[in-house]
Parts: C-alpha cells; sequence; structure tokens
C-alpha cells in the first residue's frame, strides 16, 4: 500500500512539473510573439523630415528674383499685448470709457527666480507641444498635377485673424493668358504684396482672381496670397475652392483658437536628476465606512512618501474627518457614489499627475511611483496603470483592449477583449492597452477631460475607460505593484463587523442595468461583447 501511495504521489509531482513547462513554454511564446511599438514621436519626426524635404521643392518652380512692392500693413511675426495709452481715470470710468489694459505677466515672479522659472517652463512646453503634435498638423502640398498647386492640409489661423496661404502654384502647359480663382466661405482674400505684369480682382472679398500672360508672374504673386476669417467660430474649417481654366481643386483651412497650455511646476529636481515626485504627483482616493483601511493606506504610503499629498473623498453617513499633513479631506451627501467621488478628489489636484487608489490597498517596496512618472514624462501615453497584489499571492493588471464598431440606427457594437496591443519600448515590463486596472496614474487634466459618470454610484471602473476611447493613450507596467488588502475577513458572515456589514449592504449592489442604459442611450452602443 505504501509502494502504490509513494508511486502515485511521483506520478501527481511529475505531472505538475509536466504543467509548469508547458504553461512556461506557452506564456515565453507569447511574450516573444508581443510586437515593440517605435515611439510615434520618433516616427512622426521621421514623417515630419520626409515632408520638410518635399514641401522644399516646391518653392523651385518660383523665381525668386522676380521684384515686388510691400503694402505698409504687414503682418506681424510675433504677438504682442499692447494696451491704450491714455484713458480718462475717473471713479467708474472703465464702465462708460473701457480701455485695454495689458500686462507683462513675467512681473508676477522674483528676479532671482525668473530665469530658473523660465526654464521649467520651456522644457514643460515642449513636453506640451510634443504630446498634442499628430499628423494633422503638418503642412502637406499637393504639387501641380492638376496642374493647380494648394496645401492639402496644415494652414490654420485664428479666428478673426489672418494667415499666407502657402504653396499656392499654377503648372500650366504653354498658352497665351493664364488665371486662377479663389473662393472662401468664411474669410476673405487680400495680397501682402503686388507683383509686376499680374491683373488682380477681388482683394478683400470672398472670391479673389489673379491673371497674367506669364506665368513665373503668377506663380510670384500667388506666394503673397492671404486669408483673412471674417465669420466667427472657435474650431472649425473653410473649405477654400481654387481653379483655373477646366480644373478645380477644394482644400481647408483651419480656424481655430491656439490650445491654452496647462503647464505644473515640477519642483527642484534630486541631486542626480530624480523626479520631485511630491510636487509632481497627487494620490486619491474615495473612501466610504472604511476608515480602518484607510488610515492603513495612508500609513503604507507615508513610509514612502511622507510629503506627497492625499486627497480623500468621503460620502459616508457621519463622516470621520482624517487629517494630518499634506493630506486634503473632503465630505459628500451620503451615498452620492463611488464616480462622483473621483470627480470631487481629481478636482481638487493641483499636479500635474495625478495617482488613483482604492482605500483598501497598501503600498510596498514595489510601488515605486517614480517608475510610472518616468514612463509618462518619456513617452506620449496619458494614464499607465500598475498591479494589484492579492493576498492569495496573484498579482492582476486587468489589461483590456476596447474597440467600437460602426452599427446602424439601432446602435453601434462595444467590444472588450482582455489583453494588449504591444510592448512600450524602452520600458519592460509595459505594454500599450486601453484600460488597466484601478491603480493608476495619469494626466490630471486628461482625467478632467473625460470626466467619471457620476450616475455609476457603487460599481464602476471600465466606463471611464469606454469614455476616453480615443482620447486617452493607455499604458500598463505590471512590475510597480500595490498590495490589496484581505477582503475575506470581512465577506465570511462569522467575520464581518457591523462596519463591513454595512458596507457590504450598501457597496455590492448589482448595478448592471444602470450600467447598460448608459451603454446604449449615452454611448449609442446597441450591444457589447466582452471577455473581461
Amino acid at each position: 500500500m505504501k509502494v502504490i501511495m509513494r508511486v502515485w504521489r511521483v506520478k501527481v509531482f511529475v505531472s505538475f512539473v509536466i504543467l509548469g513547462l508547458i504553461v512556461a513554454f506557452l506564456h515565453h511564446r507569447w511574450t516573444a510573439r508581443a510586437p515593440i511599438v517605435i515611439h510615434s514621436q520618433k516616427s512622426l519626426d521621421s514623417t515630419i523630415e520626409k515632408l520638410l524635404e518635399r514641401n522644399k521643392q516646391w518653392n523651385n518652380h518660383i523665381d525668386n528674383r522676380i521684384p515686388y512692392h510691400l503694402k505698409q500693413t504687414t503682418a506681424r511675426n510675433e504677438c504682442i499685448c499692447k494696451g491704450d495709452t491714455w484713458h480718462i481715470n475717473v471713479p467708474f470710468g472703465h464702465l462708460f470709457f473701457p480701455w485695454v489694459d495689458a500686462k507683462e505677466l513675467q512681473s508676477a515672479f522674483r528676479d532671482s527666480e525668473l530665469e530658473e522659472m523660465k526654464q521649467h517652463r520651456q522644457n514643460e512646453y515642449k513636453k506640451f507641444l510634443r504630446s498634442t503634435h499628430t499628423a494633422a498638423n503638418l503642412l502637406i502640398i499637393a504639387e501641380g498635377n492638376s496642374p493647380l498647386q494648394y496645401p492639402t492640409q496644415g494652414v490654420e489661423v485664428r479666428p478673426k485673424k489672418s494667415t499666407l496661404i502657402p504653396g499656392l502654384g499654377l503648372k500650366l502647359k504653354s498658352r497665351q493668358f493664364y488665371s486662377v480663382n479663389l473662393t472662401a466661405s468664411m474669410g476673405m482674400f487680400d495680397v501682402t504684396a503686388l507683383v509686376d505684369d499680374v491683373s488682380r480682382s477681388g482683394e478683400g472679398k470672398m472670391h479673389i482672381s489673379f491673371s497674367s500672360p506669364l506665368p513665373s508672374a503668377l506663380n510670384r504673386q500667388l506666394q503673397f496670397v492671404t486669408y483673412t476669417n471674417t465669420i466667427f467660430h472657435p474650431n472649425t474649417a473653410d473649405i477654400v475652392q481654387f481653379e483655373t481654366d477646366g480644373f478645380q481643386a477644394a482644400f481647408t483651412i483651419k480656424i481655430k483658437h491656439a490650445t491654452t497650455p496647462k503647464l505644473y511646476y515640477p519642483g527642484p529636481s534630486g541631486p542626480k536628476g530624480e523626479y520631485n515626485i511630491s510636487a509632481l504627483v497627487t494620490i486619491a482616493t474615495k473612501t466610504f465606512l472604511r476608515y480602518d483601511k484607510l488610515q492603513d493606506l495612508i500609513n503604507s504610503i507615508r513610509q514612502f512618501y511622507p510629503t506627497v499629498t492625499i486627497v480623500i473623498a468621503d460620502d459616508s453617513e457621519h463622516p470621520k474627518p482624517v487629517t494630518g499633513p499634506y493630506i486634503e479631506y473632503y465630505t459628500m451627501p451620503f451615498k452620492k457614489g463611488w464616480f462622483a467621488g473621483r470627480n470631487l478628489a481629481v478636482s481638487q489636484v493641483t499636479t500635474k499627475y495625478v495617482l488613483w487608489v482604492d482605500d483598501d490597498f497598501i503600498f510596498t517596496s514595489k510601488t515605486r511611483l517614480e517608475k510610472m512618472v518616468d514612463v509618462l514624462e518619456r513617452t506620449s501615453l496619458d494614464l499607465v496603470g500598475g498591479a494589484v497584489r492579492e493576498v492569495t499571492g496573484y498579482t492582476a493588471t486587468y489589461r483590456n483592449i476596447i474597440s467600437s464598431e460602426k452599427g446602424g440606427e439601432d446602435g453601434d457594437c462595444l467590444h472588450i477583449r482582455q489583453g494588449f496591443y504591444q510592448a512600450l519600448e524602452g520600458f519592460p515590463n509595459c505594454v500599450v492597452t486601453d484600460a488597466v486596472i484601478n491603480f493608476f496614474m495619469a494626466h490630471t487634466d486628461k482625467v478632467r477631460q473625460v470626466g467619471f459618470d457620476p450616475r455609476l454610484a457603487r460599481s464602476a471602473h471600465l466606463e471611464f475607460f469606454i469614455d476616453g476611447l480615443g482620447v486617452l493613450h493607455v499604458g500598463s507596467c505590471d512590475d510597480v505593484i500595490v498590495n490589496h488588502a484581505s477582503k475575506i475577513k470581512g465577506m465570511l458572515p462569522w467575520g464581518q463587523s457591523e462596519t463591513d456589514k454595512a458596507y457590504a449592504k450598501l457597496r455590492y449592489i448589482s448595478y448592471s442595468s444602470t450600467i447598460n442604459a448608459l451603454y446604449y442611450y449615452k454611448n449609442h452602443f446597441k450591444c457589447s461583447s466582452s471577455n473581461a
């Protein structure tokens, strides 16, 4: 009997070893096939270089030796803030005789700190431009194959302002007379210089014409055509019709205000250039009844990040204020909800990044916020998730790919799948995906842009990433780990305290009907499929 038992144990042990080897092999094969992403900025830079080289060529057919005469009014290359030099300085005079006041904003800083502030500001502004610049911003010129030459994209003007239209040209075989027409619907045309031997008609109007017996003179004149927006809209485009005898083309001029930068001071870096986490990151959480777990979270944070600000939103019926250094505590109406609490907490963040944590998480030595900051600073990602380790030892990342498929009148289709797109170059253990676990760091402004639907009161998470589809660029790193406090005791009937019972009664409520209703109406989905 003992021999039989021993043989059985050996067989079981060998089976487990073989099974483990198979799982390890499959995991290696799967991860090895994950494609490596090239930073989008590198690809964009390469594209820009090629386009700039091409754009140099469209000027080659223009004879720059042809003379021109500048008008008195010439557009400035740099903006200025100019106030009225004289006004009536009497009580309430501004109400009856309003004047323009101009300020130099750098006067807000002392001379001793201005240079440092300028340096930090410039660095952050470069990062802002890098994160907001896309291929849609590039100037592309359609060469005269039609034979009209014009900019296909990249021309932009501020509302009610003027801009030169680059790239206009005409490439026609020899004829006695050459002419072109331009027509707009939201602005007017003019020229900044006059070229001899070119006739003009319609300056200052929505339709302008040029004609000349000399194609070189006509093309030289087209270099000086300007467009001025006359019909205000903060973000739209005018479609310009460009034509000559027998040929017609159209291109757009974007009309939009410049995106106002929102820059955050990163604080002084460490002696070795380390990130100033306290100046860059605010930790936000939402609590409900579980003050013991919340205190454990705070104690664990303080062990590793003693001066990072923690923002707490609380919708308990009888709040117990949480106090301490670098803690901001806000109360809400009773049962106001999970996503409403997220909105409140994030609304109070004043740092560049916000780290979201649940109130029953525990920081450890592996909860390395520096890694998350480094990913966000060096890539185009808007949000990066970490991993959560359960008491069982299992570590979850909850990576999901989200897509919507175009439908008909009944609505679109929502698809959610576990997984990710590709690895993130330069960051081992990090991938690009669409949704991550409930432990993530993000650009504060991006989180506010998407927002959290307050109708999702007690159960929600993935809905935030669905609302952010097309807005958020998301990543996940499984080597930044936070521990999850045990829920086992609180879920067992004989281990529940009165607080646990009250929490379970109000927390674990099915919201599937509410979520489905929001998907259907708010998000225009008719169905969803998921393996998450």
